[in-house]
Order: C-alpha cells, then sequence, then structure tokens
C-alpha cells in the first residue's frame, strides 16, 4: 500500500536526488523509500557476525601506544 507523503526539502539537495535518480533509472519516491527501508531495517535486525569473524576476534593486540614517541624514537634511531 502507498501513502502519499509530503516533505521539505532544501531544492538543490531535491535536483541533485533527481539527477542521481535519473542517472540510476529509479524514481525519486523508490530512491527514498529504500533509504528510509534500509534506515529502519537495520534497528530492527539482529547483527550475526560469521564464524570467519568470530574466529579472528581478539587475534590483534590493541594496546594503548603512545605513536609519536614511537615515529620520534624511529627517526631518533634513522639518523642517529
Amino acid at each position: 500500500m502507498s501513502t502519499k507523503l509530503t516533505l521539505n526539502i532544501d531544492e538543490t539537495i531535491i535536483e541533485n536526488a533527481k539527477s542521481y535518480a535519473k542517472e540510476n533509472e529509479v524514481s525519486l519516491s523508490k530512491l527514498i523509500e529504500n533509504y528510509l527501508h534500509s534506515l529502519t531495517s537495520k534497528k530492527s535486525a539482529k547483527k550475526e557476525i560469521s564464524p570467519l569473524v568470530e574466529s579472528l576476534t581478539g587475534v590483534i593486540d590493541l594496546q594503548k601506544k603512545d605513536y609519536k614517541k614511537s615515529r620520534a624514537d624511529y627517526l631518533s634511531k634513522k639518523y642517529a
């Protein structure tokens, strides 16, 4: 069931959206409908973690480092 919706959007954005819709051979209404659907479905969809990602969890050690100090040490060794 389709329902009419009135929106107030900046004219430049509308023109850009119309151009985008035309280039992608889709109506502006369908483009907005798909966008709103993607926004609302993300909130309700439960994210599943693939077995590969699960197996990689914890592989990288993300300790806090002082990158400025590390770079300074590297450069002082390099040019010493």
